[in-house]
């Protein structure tokens, strides 16, 4: 057993994290290091509260901002940086780079966790990775980046709206703390017929990728939850703009409501994928 864990979680009311439950479990269990961020909470964390809660019981702050890294550098979400006596992230979820990671910390922080990164963690350094990351953080800086980024938000406030309509709420189905402020949109199955799993598949069947994922209080098991988490970075990063998020959103809700044609559907997927390609010249590509 390397760490004694304490947890905090959302209410259930709103299922919003609640700050006097997390002051309260902190002043309870005096922890080391209490630990923000997120990778399936749709809403704005306070960060400025958690350092609050930190220095009132004597605890370090670290954040991982693996999921909201790209809303950040973009300026669009709050920043845990300033707050934060670490911060950690990937770089290839928001920030749409190689698949790796960061860490950003204090000055008295560096020493320790250079040695504990290499030789302690990670295995010779990937020369490529690193030119890609380099990439990355200029490209991060770049009006072009911040525009995809506010696409991102545009995109996930569709999907929540349309989610909200009627034919999708007849059915059981809502939208976990009714919207979103950040990239993706969790999805409440529990009063539904589907699960996550189910729910995950009829995507698919469609030509749309979504991953089945938990609730907050889910009744189901882990395999077949009651959630689908639906983020829009990749879509940004494809190119879409509003035209296209309202189409896929509809899409979405549309299936997930029941009772329609999947071919059609099928058929409208194929045309943004040819409508927007990946390159110039993919346009007519197909997964044989």
């Amino acid at each position: 057993k390397l760490y004694d864990v304490a947890s905090y979680g959302v209410s259930k009311e709103d299922f919003r994290i609640d700050m006097d439950e997390v002051r309260s479990i902190a002043i309870a269990e005096k922890p080391k290091v209490i630990v923000a961020g997120w990778s399936a909470y749709p809403r704005h964390q306070d960060f400025a509260a958690f350092r609050s809660i930190a220095d009132e019981v004597g605890a370090y702050l670290w954040v991982d901002m693996a999921h909201f890294a790209g809303l950040v550098a973009a300026g669009l979400h709050p920043s845990p940086v300033p707050h934060a006596d670490i911060v950690s992230s990937t770089v290839h979820k928001t920030l749409g780079g190689p698949r790796s990671g960061l860490i950003l910390a204090k000055q008295e922080w560096a020493k320790k966790l250079n040695s504990s990164v290499f030789p302690g963690q990670q295995g010779g350094p990937l020369m490529h990775a690193i030119a890609a990351k380099a990439t990355t953080f200029k490209v991060a800086g770049t009006e072009e980046f911040k525009d995809r980024q506010q696409r991102t938000l545009d995109g996930a406030r569709l999907l929540a709206e349309r989610l909200g309509g009627k034919d999708v709420s007849d059915q059981g189905i809502s939208v976990l703390t009714g919207g979103t402020d950040v990239h993706l949109v969790l999805v409440d199955l529990r009063n539904s017929q589907l699960d996550g799993q189910q729910g995950e598949d009829l995507l698919h069947e469609i030509g749309i990728t979504v991953n089945r994922n938990a609730v907050p209080f889910d009744p189901r098991p882990p395999m077949t939850p009651s959630g689908l988490r639906i983020g829009t970075a990749a879509l940004a990063s494809r190119g879409f703009g509003e035209k296209e998020f309202a189409e896929v959103a509809d899409i979405i809700g549309t299936a997930l409501a029941g009772g329609a044609d999947l071919d059609a559907l099928r058929g409208r997927v194929s045309k943004l994928a040819q409508d927007v390609p990946l390159y110039d010249g993919l346009e007519d590509w197909r997964l044989l």
